[in-house]
């Protein structure tokens, strides 16, 4: 069979770019503006796209070529692709806790420190499991079967609870048992996630990466940056322990809510001497297991100096599967005949929600002493909030999970109750933990914070905006001013100029947040009480407005949640909705899963590898230069491949970034990955890289490296609009393009062709070569003397 060379001749061989698209995602006919597209290589999922006519561009002669060969890589069907991943909206306070496992200040010698702040994230992470499944056995056994299951008037009212009324004497009207049967919802529930991590694994995360050795001993080990070991994109055996923990912890919150029921039944005068001892031997047990589980979640058990494929498989079998052995028996025990058992007040136990709430805040603080200390030993200029952006987004999460969980149980209790507001009035029976009620409270005043701070920005864009009015015509010189069209751009500019304010959103709201928690739990352990609720039954100012805060913050955690249900219901069934939600999961699910097992699935573990697998084939197969070209998230997914291949391969390799978050977003909020020194790094390690942006871009932004010889990585920012007026070029009037369309500006292929150029011309691969595809034809030297910015 002809090789590759033979058939095209001895000549050089052709230069490609393999695009990767953005935020969003995009078709291949559109990246590569042609509607005659074939895929190359890759499956439905993501895959590798070409022009009909350079689908064989390797097997003929080079021809005399303005552009290289393109390729586009399609990756948006791993966030946006499938209908039933729209549900993933409801999964929201484990992604943004995930987050908070990648947002540690760097560090270079504080090993401690940092497994402290990884653990205490993952811990934190953990009572966001049992948060969400405490709140489902808070609606399916404290409000339905405990609640309006024990009082004939709210069992009578609702038909389908009718066989739980005390007054039927049926087998279902015994409080345990009507427990035991509620316990299937939350139990259900906690399967499906073990059910879903499992299989968005299998189905997204399970590709192998790129295997190479990494020297231990090297001096330069403690210094590599974490995106360019092996197996930091497989997180095969770390996800598998977290999900076995988290599913035992979410079994055992159930068991708990059953045994602590019964359990105080038993320890009533005239209880059963017998039933007493066994729900002590039962918490007991239920004790052992959670120690268990919390141990496993604070051993993190994962090597990303190599593609780890241990898998403890008596770890992921044993302890959900002992766990659901004490729910069972928990169930037995609950549901065993107790004459005299009547249900009245609240399930016992209802301070759980409250105990949450504490050790969530402890957690948080504690990060937040990690994070201090990691930034005051390596300070970096632009890292926000000091070092506090993790905490501030844990306190977010916590929020989160409090909001998702209040909002279902202030909803359902309001839809039991006849209507009144949950635990101020209507059926005195059915009313929701106090704390939850304290929580409603607090949501106006966190919204009329939000509100300030809305404002404060929107003065602040119009004053940057009026400073940038005289400015705007300094960069047309000889067009003719036109006020509408200076204000525009002025406002764009001064619009795109908030992202880099986020922190100062972010911080006083993960603060409003923390105090607001604190002062909830402190009234609910206090009094007991409902806000607002008077002593003497006659409502004083103060009592009327605390009543009408929380009747607001109740509708509005109960609103909260309904739009988020029906927003992942839109999005199930319209495409172009799926893809909006898939916008944000572009930016939250980047990361692997190394803090919540069931966050959505991170898909740079599919795309990183492809990208990488990728290059290095095709530099190995053709020995051709390569340059890959990413757009918004696309650079940052292209930096995170180029981390990944050998040094060999990187000699043949150009990195171009063009509206590239990078260092705006990346560096400041993940400095540990993506600050100062990785970044630096990466610049010494790429033969030649350049970044394209411009002022009206809201995302992308210069990666701010120090000068130094030769090419710098930033391109002074390209003008934007083109054209300020009408003219030859451009008789009607350049749009404003902001973040969207680099590649129409025509320094887009002056900048791609310089960067090939300064790659050195590799001869083709000889026959006997032509077929391997794990190593390049040429290497390149280790310290490259051409090294462009």
């Amino acid at each position: 069979m002809e090789s590759a060379r033979e058939i095209r001749g001895a000549g050089p061989p052709p230069d490609l770019e393999l695009l990767v698209h953005g935020v969003g995602g995009t078709t291949p006919q559109e990246m590569l503006g042609d509607p005659r597209t074939v895929r190359v290589t890759g499956d439905e999922t993501a895959g590798v796209h070409r022009r009909t006519d350079d689908a064989d561009a390797e097997t003929r002669p080079r021809e005399d070529r303005e552009s290289p060969v393109r390729e586009a890589y399609v990756w948006s069907n791993l966030t946006s692709g499938n209908s039933s991943r729209a549900l993933w909206l409801l999964l929201l306070p484990f992604m943004v806790a995930n987050l908070v496992h990648w947002m540690r200040p760097a560090a270079d010698r504080s090993e401690r420190t940092v497994r402290g702040y990884g653990l205490l994230v993952r811990l934190v992470a953990l009572s966001l499991t049992v948060t969400l499944i405490a709140g489902v056995c808070e609606v399916a056994l404290d409000l339905v079967a405990w609640q309006c299951g024990g009082a004939d008037a709210c069992a009578d009212a609702k038909s389908w609870l009718g066989f739980m009324a005390p007054g039927n004497h049926g087998w279902w009207s015994r409080p345990g048992r009507r427990l035991a049967l509620a316990a299937v919802l939350p139990t259900a529930l906690t399967g499906l996630l073990w059910y879903l991590s499992n299989r968005t694994w299998s189905a997204y995360e399970s590709q192998a990466p790129l295997e190479h050795s990494v020297d231990e001993s090297a001096p330069e080990a403690g210094n590599r940056p974490g995106l360019c070991l092996p197996g930091f994109w497989y997180g095969r055996r770390i996800v598998a322990r977290l999900r076995a923990a988290h599913t035992a912890a979410g079994f055992l919150t159930i068991a708990a809510a059953l045994t602590t029921a019964a359990a105080t039944q038993d320890r009533r005068p005239g209880g059963s001497g017998l039933l007493d001892a066994a729900g002590w031997a039962l918490l007991a047990l239920l004790t052992a297991v959670a120690v268990a589980v919390v141990f496993v979640v604070c051993h993190r058990g994962r090597s990303e100096s190599k593609v780890d494929n241990t898998l403890d498989r008596i770890t992921i079998t044993a302890l959900p599967g002992t766990a659901l052995g004490v729910l069972v028996l928990s169930s037995l025990y609950a549901g065993w005949s107790r004459p005299g058992w009547v249900s009245h007040g609240k399930l016992p136990g209802n301070q759980t929600f409250c105990v949450i709430a504490i050790g969530q805040g402890l957690l948080i603080l504690a990060i937040a002493g990690c994070a201090l200390a990691l930034y005051r030993a390596a300070p970096a200029g632009r890292t926000p909030l000091y070092g506090l952006a993790g905490p501030a987004v844990a306190t977010l999460a916590c929020g989160l999970g409090a909001v998702l969980a209040g909002g279902v149980a202030q909803r359902i209790a309001d839809w039991l109750d006849g209507g009144a507001t949950p635990g101020m009035g209507g059926r005195p029976e059915v009313a929701p933990p106090v704390l939850l009620s304290w929580l409603a409270t607090a949501i106006p005043v966190l919204l009329l914070a939000l509100l300030v701070l809305v404002l404060v920005f929107t003065v602040r864009v119009w004053r940057v905006r009026k400073g940038l009015l005289p400015t705007i015509m300094d960069g047309y010189p000889g067009e003719r001013p036109d006020g509408v069209r200076t204000r525009r751009i002025a406002g764009t500019i001064a619009r795109a100029g908030v992202t880099d304010s986020a922190p100062w959103i972010v911080g006083p709201i993960a603060l409003c947040t923390l105090l607001a928690g604190g002062l909830a739990v402190t009234g609910a352990w206090a009094t007991g009480e409902v806000p607002g609720r008077a002593a003497d039954g006659t409502p004083g100012p103060v009592d009327a407005a605390a009543q009408t805060c929380q009747a607001i913050g109740s509708w509005m955690m109960g609103l909260a949640f309904l739009m988020m249900v029906t927003w992942a219901r839109r999005a199930y069934r319209s495409p172009s909705a799926r893809r909006t939600i898939g916008i944000l999961w572009d930016v939250g699910t980047f990361w692997p899963r190394a803090a919540h097992p069931f966050a959505p699935p991170c898909y740079a573990e599919r795309a990183v590898p492809d990208l990488t697998w990728r290059m290095q084939t095709w530099t190995g197969t053709y020995g051709g230069r390569l340059v890959i070209s990413g757009h918004s998230q696309g650079s940052v997914l292209a930096a995170a491949a180029v981390w990944q291949l050998d040094p060999r391969t990187r000699g043949q390799v150009a990195l171009l970034t063009y509206g590239s978050p990078l260092e705006r977003l990346y560096g400041r909020w993940f400095p540990a990955y993506f600050g100062p020194a990785p970044l630096l790094s990466l610049h010494g390690e790429v033969r030649c890289w350049r970044n394209l942006w411009r002022y009206t871009d809201p995302i992308g932004g210069p990666i701010r490296l120090p000068d130094g010889p030769g090419p710098q990585v930033d391109r002074g920012a390209l003008k934007d609009p083109l054209a300020y007026g009408r003219t030859p070029e451009h008789p009607l009037p350049a749009p404003i393009l902001g973040h969207s369309e680099y590649q129409a500006d025509p320094l887009f292929d002056r900048e791609r062709a310089g960067l090939l150029a300064r790659l050195p011309e590799q001869s083709c691969s000889s026959p006997e070569n032509a077929g391997q595809t794990t190593t390049p034809v040429r290497s390149a030297p280790a310290d490259p003397p051409d090294r462009a910015g």
